[in-house]
């Protein structure tokens, strides 16, 4: 795979539409942070994430962008087709990245270093930025190798991604922070050593999209290739009588367009990672364009990306043009995945950030609850640090900032191993802990267990439970000058069905046992 790179293209993006020449420094900014700053800004101190306050007090002189998806998409569209007048199978990944197969272009231009240099002409001459090529084994792959405009031997990606940082995971398409933040903390600082892991020791401790960024460490690709090829109804053409040429219009349409091509593939259990857009004009003109995306396609995204297209075409350089309105328009799934892919929560992105309009609609319900019953009405579960399970679920008035008080991954005194109880009791119930002789099991002054926990009694009656497996015990101490000490241990029970629970004993003038939580 070859890619071409644009560095900083939003702030690039902005600039261009500004006018705002090369030489002074740039930057675009999102909720008050830089999310993309020009090499002139960078040079006197400006750098991602950093507030606007800070960035302006190091370089006062600075141009101050908001963030726009669709000019950074519709200045980009010189960029791929000039890319395209050189290499047939131009896809956008996403404004500032465009990647092709290297394959046949390679032996055509006589290699892939002379094929790298034409295009670094090419894209310079037709559309007057600066690009970095790469050229490697996969996309993720690629993209690294364009960032330090290199050219990896077939079969060596791996060995090239081996000592980059594991914050290379993190790519704007794919929010991998989480993940990224809790291998620098296990010792896992370059892809390296997060590739040498077993594939079972990765699925088990991070899940599935653990597993797809170790198979990019690997130096493969993040999905194997789904062999099926989508049946021809899953396209979706549109005709337009006048014909289509303006981009509001465009917009319009492609919100209604995107939820057509969307439940199509849902109706098959698929979802769209690469999105053909095929357009015919009045004078017969051919436009296309693909897109390629790292997470399965939702209406909102589909849209998105066919307006931004429509920008690109409509408002491209007079020479590039199309001479006349779009009369016909076709998506087309170029590349599926299987609709599992695409099992989304409700509440994806929480209230700030909310996403897609079954979301929005859920929001605006929401609020009028609010409106009718009180602030307080309305709640929203947020994941907060604690020792105890119940302490690490805080309810947040709907619409208030949901940012957790406490760091969530801290190492709490006699915090709980996952995972969580799927039910805290909100008042614990009485329970009767014995051994395998009948007494009670204690704790003994150095707060260990007196003897292996052997039955328990549940209130409600029903008899005694044999305990098939224990853990524990985990130790709370008290806080500083204060009580509410207690020890805790997980038991799974016999019976029908078994049972699991979290059992505590608190620090008391008469001690007892109680249930805290129970497992699925």
């Amino acid at each position: 795979m070859l890619v071409v790179w644009c560095p900083d293209w939003p702030a690039v993006a902005a600039a261009l539409a500004a006018g705002v020449p090369a030489h002074l420094p740039a930057a675009v900014f999102a909720a008050n942070r830089v999310v993309a700053c020009s090499a002139v800004a960078r040079t006197a101190g400006v750098r991602r994430g950093m507030r606007r306050r800070e960035a302006q007090s190091r370089c006062p002189e600075l141009t101050v962008f908001a963030t726009d998806e669709g000019r950074d998409a519709r200045l980009f569209e010189p960029v791929a087709a000039a890319v395209e007048e050189l290499v047939v199978g131009v896809e956008v990944v996403r404004p500032g990245l465009v990647a092709v197969p290297a394959d046949g272009a390679a032996g055509y231009f006589g290699g892939e270093q002379a094929l790298a240099e034409l295009l670094l002409d090419q894209v310079s001459t037709r559309a007057g930025v600066e690009c970095q090529i790469g050229i490697a084994d996969g996309l993720f792959a690629a993209t690294l190798a364009a960032h330090r405009s290199a050219i990896v031997d077939r079969g060596a990606a791996k060995e090239f991604l081996a000592p980059l940082g594991v914050h290379e995971l993190d790519q704007p398409d794919a929010d991998r922070a989480e993940l990224v933040d809790l291998l620098r903390r296990l010792g896992l600082r370059t892809l390296g050593a997060f590739a040498a892991l077993t594939e079972r020791d990765v699925v088990s401790r991070f899940g599935h999209p653990g597993l797809l960024a170790h198979r990019l460490a690997n130096g493969r690709v993040e999905r194997p290739p789904h062999r099926r090829r989508p049946p021809p109804e899953l396209s979706v053409p549109e005709e337009f009588d006048p014909p289509l040429d303006r981009v509001d219009a465009a917009a319009f349409m492609a919100r209604t367009l995107a939820e057509r091509f969307h439940a199509g593939l849902a109706a098959h259990g698929l979802a769209c990672t690469r999105l053909g857009i095929y357009a015919t004009t009045e004078h017969g003109q051919e436009l296309s364009r693909v897109w390629r995306c790292a997470e399965p396609l939702t209406p909102q995204g589909i849209a998105d990306r066919v307006r931004w297209q429509f920008e690109g075409w409509l408002r491209a350089d007079e020479r590039d043009r199309p001479t006349a309105g779009v009369v016909r328009l076709r998506l087309e799934p170029e590349e599926t995945v299987e609709g599992r892919s695409l099992q989304l929560g409700l509440w994806r992105g929480g209230s700030p950030g909310m996403s897609g309009e079954q979301d929005e609609k859920a929001g605006r319900a929401l609020v009028r609850v609010q409106g009718l019953l009180g602030p307080d009405s309305v709640f929203t579960a947020v994941l907060d640090g604690g020792r105890g399970p119940a302490e690490r679920v805080r309810l947040v008035p709907w619409g208030d900032q949901r940012a957790t008080t406490s760091p969530l991954d801290a190492t709490w005194p006699g915090r709980l191993p996952e995972p969580s109880p799927a039910t805290v009791l909100a008042t614990p119930a009485p329970a009767k802990v014995r051994d395998a002789s009948g007494e009670e099991v204690a704790l003994t002054p150095r707060r260990r267990l007196t003897a292996p926990p052997a039955e328990v009694v549940l209130p409600g009656g029903g008899g005694p439970r044999p305990v098939l497996d224990w853990a524990g015990p985990w130790r709370v101490e008290p806080r500083w000058g204060g009580t509410g000490g207690c020890t805790r241990i997980q038991v799974l029970l016999a019976g029908e069905p078994e049972l699991a629970l979290l059992l505590t004993r608190t620090d008391e003038e008469s001690p007892k046992w109680t249930v805290e939580g129970v497992y699925d």
